[in-house]
């Protein structure tokens, strides 16, 4: 018997689907070897415990070490492209991830990397065409971050701005500076501090006959640790703030009460079932492992949905929600998060604790 065409395209379109979900494979570009291979095995774990975790027999995982160089990108991409993965995820290097993605894009591949944060890499989007998706934050995200958070919760405090003149802390406190500037306040004091002294007395000095209650930090962790200190000791109740550099450890604590704009600990946030899986295989759920799992995740609920029938396609995944382990995420246009992720975090002596913001 003859099939009608509408019955022929049905067929044909759930044959296709049925191909796509038994062939449904995903591929991770990591720097397996050379001086960050200890963040490509990060790379590796997530993206291992995800596929185990999301049970479907049909998911594969093809591995390819782009060595964090141009030539290592363009051959892992090759790599890939020959394994006929559906989707990429990984790399934490410019160089790599510049050389892979024209390969990738001709063959139609979508890739999702939690670890590039180049602003150029999505910026040039328009004029590349590139299938690229930043699951991690951009360069400019936290003096983006730092400026519309802090000029929100120091509407009402004396506050000073300095930096330690390098590229970094004046960058940053520049935006700080420009986005109190646009809400309407001013700093009572700014200055440009001389860094990795013993002791701050003097600038605290400088800040206290300021009449300065609330101080942001351009610098490093040991600087502002340095400053809180000299605060304590002058009994001024001064209150630091910096950036995401007061996760990084250092030889000196930090006075409660300090302020940072960073990045959340993603095992805080995680889903606990996840976080345990990873706990007992004795993995490391630090660095990168937590939002290459998260990156999996997205690449095969974009391979889910084209197995289920037609829809966006792979390239196209701005404006879609996707439920990851930490959190829902979005992307833009760009194919940046449509959410800055930074956000302002208070040390209590121990931790850091998040902080709401009006």
């Amino acid at each position: 018997m003859r099939l009608p065409v509408r019955s022929f395209c049905a067929l044909a379109a759930l044959a296709l689907a049925g191909e796509a979900a038994a062939q449904a494979s995903i591929g991770l570009a990591a720097p397996l070897s050379g001086p960050s291979a200890v963040l490509g095995e990060q790379m590796r774990t997530g993206a291992t415990v995800a596929v185990e975790r999301l049970g479907s027999p049909s998911l594969s995982l093809t591995v390819a070490d782009d060595g964090c160089t141009a030539a290592g990108g363009a051959r892992a991409a090759r790599e890939l492209v020959a394994a006929r993965v559906q989707v990429v995820v990984g790399f934490v290097c410019g160089e790599a991830i510049d050389a892979a993605l024209p390969i990738l894009k001709e063959a139609g591949i979508a890739t999702i990397t939690p670890g590039v944060r180049t602003d150029s890499l999505t910026d040039r989007r328009d004029r590349t065409g590139w299938l690229v998706y930043r699951l991690g934050p951009r360069a400019d995200g936290e003096r983006q971050a730092a400026g519309r958070l802090l000029s929100r919760l120091w509407q009402r405090e004396l506050f000073a701005i300095v930096d330690d003149g390098t590229i970094y802390g004046r960058e940053l406190a520049e935006s700080v500076r420009e986005a109190t500037r646009q809400a309407g306040l001013s700093p009572v004091f700014v200055d440009t501090f001389r860094p990795q002294l013993d002791n701050q007395v003097a600038l605290v000095g400088r800040l206290q006959r300021a009449g300065a209650t609330h101080v942001f930090v351009g610098g490093d962790r040991d600087d502002v640790a340095v400053i809180g200190r000299s605060a304590e000791e002058l009994q001024t109740g001064l209150v630091a703030a910096a950036g995401e550099t007061l996760r990084f450890p250092g030889e000196i604590a930090l006075a409660p009460g300090t302020l940072m704009v960073g990045l959340p600990d993603w095992s805080d946030i995680a889903q606990p079932a996840v976080t345990a899986a990873f706990a007992e295989k004795r993995l490391l759920d630090k660095g990168y492992v937590l939002p290459t799992y998260a990156a999996v995740e997205v690449a095969h609920q974009i391979l889910s949905a084209q197995a289920a029938g037609p829809g966006a396609p792979a390239g196209d995944l701005a404006g879609r929600e996707f439920a990851t382990a930490i959190g829902p995420v979005r992307f833009d246009r760009k194919g940046d998060l449509s959410d800055n992720p930074y956000r302002l975090f208070r040390y209590d002596g121990e931790a850091f604790t998040e902080v709401g913001v009006p």
